[in-house]
């Protein structure tokens, strides 16, 4: 397919970022002085854009800008540019609930398909900093109250319909993105893909039998079939630990650019699927005669408290009440009427937990087998060491997507998760 670059779009430099922001009072004035002044770099590492960091006298901006074709890929792949209109727009919609753990947005081009943004510093990636073995202590609560605060928010218990469904309708749009995650998740990984790689030869049998895995694949289908058919709240879309920018005190979520109306529990899996990926992979980053233990333990602790904290969080804003057109108060007003409603209010919240594992399972399993991969796992440099820790995440994926009954508290998760670090010795499913 020809790439698609509509009248005015052109792709950035580095030389040429500077003119672009002289353009935007507000963008000039944050910086200071003029566009000679002004140092852009091209900081990009994720598989789809290209992202400037440029400083001047008085501050900073972040500039990301959608290229017309998938980056990890090239030209080869196009991809469509308004892909960055719904980015801005969930960054919008979602600051309405959770501002401080957002970047802030100061100006979207649709021409040339840019958002302009607040740069975060001292701020870096969580995913680099947890391969490091470096803990977060305010990550876990933060990123609870954040999931809490955007999903409850553009859900149904708190959205009259008529607004719910004009925000479904906004965001339906972003179907490119919706499609990529439908594939490269729920499909490719189970069949033989051209897209398809993972450590060889050291995984090829597993590859197979995950392949030839019939209750693997139906759950991955079921799964899908719930990505597809289940818009409760507005997402992220792909929610992992390369989404997040994080300092010791301070936690940000960025790139919500698969952003789309789906099932509660699929940004709440994405990342703990990574957490707990991650987890598994700090034996493969331990030095000679050097433990990552306690590494593992505090990402172990992160998770749990990620998923206490949204819960609990969730409870108390549908507790207190809203003006959402699901559970309608006034059918709920006797005593007997409360109590059922809280039972209920418990048992939709088990029901997002197991779509939480599930979705954290084929995410897990996606990072493994299928394009685009992890550098928890990826940087392990000894291919044998780095398969036997992919092996134990895949023993964790399919226990999450097929036995998902086996899992009634987070902390069975946990366990079951160490209890792989001893069982499983060899690349073997």
């Amino acid at each position: 397919m020809p790439l698609a670059m509509p009248d005015g779009y052109r792709i950035l430099t580095e030389a040429q970022v500077p003119a672009f922001l002289a353009g935007i009072p507000t963008v000039a004035e944050r910086l200071g002085g003029g566009p000679d002044d002004w140092r852009a770099r091209e900081v990009g590492d994720g598989n789809m854009n290209q992202v400037f960091l440029v400083h001047g006298p008085a501050g900073s901006v972040c500039v990301k800008q959608a290229l017309p074709y998938l980056r990890v890929v090239g030209e080869g792949w196009p991809l469509g540019l308004k892909r960055a209109w719904f980015e801005q727009m969930a960054l919008r919609v979602q600051a309405r609930f959770a501002p401080d753990r957002l970047p802030h947005l100061i100006h979207y081009d649709e021409m040339l398909f840019a958002i302009v943004m607040e740069a975060l510093t001292p701020h870096r990636i969580l995913r680099y900093g947890l391969v490091e073995g470096l803990t977060y202590p305010a990550l876990a609560a933060q990123m609870g109250r954040f999931l809490a605060e955007t999903l409850y928010g553009t859900s149904d218990l708190a959205l009259p319909a008529r607004e719910k469904k004009d925000l479904l309708g906004l965001f339906a749009g972003n179907w490119e993105m919706c499609g990529l995650t439908e594939t490269v998740v729920f499909t490719e990984p189970y069949m033989v893909h051209p897209h398809n790689r993972w450590t060889s030869p050291q995984l090829d049998g597993v590859a197979a039998a995950v392949r030839a895995d019939t209750d693997w694949k139906l759950a991955a289908s079921r799964l899908k079939l719930k990505f597809l058919a289940s818009p409760e709240a507005l997402l992220h879309g792909d929610l992992h630990t390369g989404s997040i920018m994080v300092t010791a005190e301070d936690t940000r979520v960025i790139d919500p650019e698969f952003c789309l109306f789906g099932p509660i529990g699929f940004d709440i899996g994405a990342l703990l699927g990574n957490l707990w990926l991650n987890a598994l992979a700090q034996d493969g980053h331990a030095g000679p005669g050097a433990s990552r233990d306690a590494s593992r333990e505090a990402v172990l602790t992160a998770a749990e408290e990620i998923w206490t904290g949204f819960r609990t969080r969730f409870l108390a804003r549908w507790r207190g009440g809203g003006t959402g057109d699901a559970y309608p108060a006034a059918l709920f007003v006797d005593s007997t009427g409360t109590q059922a409603l809280e039972a209920e209010r418990q048992a939709y919240l088990d029901r997002v937990f197991a779509d939480a594992l599930g979705f954290a399972g084929a995410k897990i399993t996606r990072r493994i087998l299928g394009i685009s991969h992890n550098m928890d796992l990826e940087s392990i440099a000894d291919p044998d060491r780095r398969a036997l820790c992919e092996t134990r995440c895949l023993h964790l994926a399919r226990a999450l997507m097929v036995e998902t009954h086996r899992f009634g508290d987070v902390t069975q998760v946990t366990a079951a998760l160490r209890s792989l670090r001893t069982e499983v010795t060899r690349a073997v499913l």
